[in-house]
């Protein structure tokens, strides 16, 4: 009885051996979780030099791996760095690569500037550090440090973009938003990871056949996704870092061109929402610029499977400079195409977006200055239909630019070439625009187009002009036997009205 009286108080435990219990269970889940970080069973000292977590608040939550991320909110009292490459002989100094790796897998919250200023500081101490050590290096790296490089990059860059409402921000193709872009508030760390990973790849000490294991597709992939960042800062290097990765990975090229096609064909055919486009055609104006000769045939249905529907979109501005470069790299490279080119702005030329319309102009300048006379023969007919059209816009620019064509040498030839087929489709635009267009440039720029013909050829020039007075004549009197036969319907109907007069009987 006095046994199980006994039993049921409570033993007073020793301090040491509180502490002891404490200080196992806390070294325990330290090694348990470095663990988790390291790869290939590496020590639990791969990660950082030490955390010490104050014993008045919970343990610190980490979640390790790909994105393991240090929450601010709970207690940790330090995140110290390690010591300086220059502090250690040569022969470790690869093994503290990985550990200074390993510790810039935390990611740190930017949302609220005001935590951890401390920690996220050495990180970024710590990350300078890995830029100058990767630009410096004398031998090349090891597996085991482009696999750490690769987790950290991995860690640090790809993550989920919170979408940002975008309704009313583009107006008939003008970004409302251009001069305000939105700023990802982790750059500071984030800049030096894309500069890190760029001289990583840049690096002639990178072993292009061992890095290929972990610079795959999946990688890839999630780089291209990326682009689709508001931050233009964080797009600019990815494009460096993805045409990189194009000329230094042969045997990723297919697939990088395949991704990037699949991008604009989501782009164009279902979202009309992608900010990287215009970074993504800067990289294939350079492809495009060292396609050999003769073109494959994947290459010519890229043109015109997504490089000429991409003009479709209304937000056309933010990326037309780089597609009209790569347009006309394509012709440049073969002439032939230039009627497949000009047909296509043809099929999506703008009808009531004004300013849409002087960037097609714009283009088509720089691709008739590439075209062949017998490629320009192709497609006179419905070109210069168009161009009459815009000759006879309301609006200034539209016509104002059409008709600067003339004042492009080239351009002109072929123009003087065919005269006898353009002239006859323009000349009533130029005779309307003469007489009644409301801007007096465009009819000053009208009267010396009109002259270079009457000087270049009268007699094609005066059968034109005799043609339009004879059309002018003819629609006079087609709409005056319209008027008329309006005239005797209306005279018909009240006769009809009068005969069919009721009696109205009263109830």
């Amino acid at each position: 009885m006095l046994k199980q009286i006994l039993s049921k108080l409570p033993r007073k435990s020793s301090k040491s051996t509180a502490n002891r219990d404490h200080s196992g269970n806390h070294a325990a889940n330290s090694n348990a979780s470095s663990g988790s970080r390291s790869s290939g069973g590496k020590s639990a000292n791969s990660s950082i030099s030490s955390i010490a977590v104050n014993s008045s608040v919970p343990d610190v939550a980490i979640h390790h791996g790909v994105n393991s991320k240090l929450n601010g909110t709970l207690g940790f009292s330090q995140y110290e760095g390690l010591p300086g490459f220059k502090d250690v002989p040569n022969s470790e100094k690869q093994s503290l690569f990985i550990k200074k790796l390993n510790m810039c897998c935390f990611l740190f919250d930017f949302t609220d500037p005001t935590k951890n200023l401390k920690e996220k500081e050495i990180k970024r101490q710590t990350l300078l550090e890995l830029v100058d050590y990767v630009t410096s290096i004398s031998g090349k790296f090891s597996e085991t440090a482009m696999q750490e490089v690769m987790k950290m990059v991995s860690a640090n860059l790809f993550r989920t973009f919170t979408p940002q409402p975008r309704e009313n921000k583009v107006i008939d193709g003008v970004d409302l938003e251009e001069d305000e872009p939105s700023m990802d508030s982790a750059w500071p760390h984030l800049q030096i990871v894309y500069e890190l990973f760029l001289r990583f790849v840049s690096s002639t000490e990178t072993d292009a056949k061992l890095a290929k294991r972990y610079i795959d597709q999946p990688f890839v992939r999630k780089l291209l996704d990326l682009f689709d960042s508001e931050d233009p800062r964080e797009r600019e290097y990815l494009k460096t870092i993805l045409h990189r990765i194009y000329g230094k990975f042969m045997v990723h090229r297919p697939f990088i061109r395949k991704s990037i096609n699949n991008i604009f064909y989501q782009f164009i055919f279902e979202t009309e929402k992608y900010n990287g486009i215009a970074e993504l055609l800067e990289i294939l104006g350079s492809i495009i610029n060292g396609f050999a000769l003769p073109l494959k045939e994947e290459h010519k249905m890229f043109l015109v499977r997504a490089m000429i529907p991409l003009h479709k979109p209304r937000c056309l501005a933010m990326y037309h400079q780089q597609l009209s470069y790569c347009i006309t790299q394509f012709v440049e490279k073969d002439c032939k195409l230039a009627d497949t080119v000009i047909q296509g702005l043809l099929k999506y030329w703008p009808v009531t977006n004004s300013s849409k319309e002087v960037m097609f102009l714009n283009e088509l300048e720089e691709v008739l200055e590439a075209t062949q006379p017998s490629e320009f023969q192709r497609c006179i007919v419905p070109l210069f239909q168009q161009l009459a059209r815009c000759l006879n816009s309301s609006h200034f620019q539209v016509a104002e630019r059409a008709l600067f064509l003339w004042n492009n040498d080239p351009i002109e030839n072929l123009i003087i070439q065919n005269r006898k087929v353009i002239l006859p489709i323009i000349f009533p635009a130029l005779e309307k625009n003469a007489r009644n267009h409301w801007n007096q440039a465009v009819r000053s720029l009208t009267l010396n187009v009109r002259k270079i013909f009457e000087d270049l050829d009268h007699e094609l020039f005066n059968e034109c002009l005799l043609k339009f007075q004879e059309d002018e004549k003819k629609e006079v009197e087609i709409k005056a036997r319209s008027e008329a036969a309006w005239k005797r319907l209306e005279e018909i109907a009240a006769q009809k009205t009068a005969s069919d007069d009721t009696v109205v009987v009263p109830c």
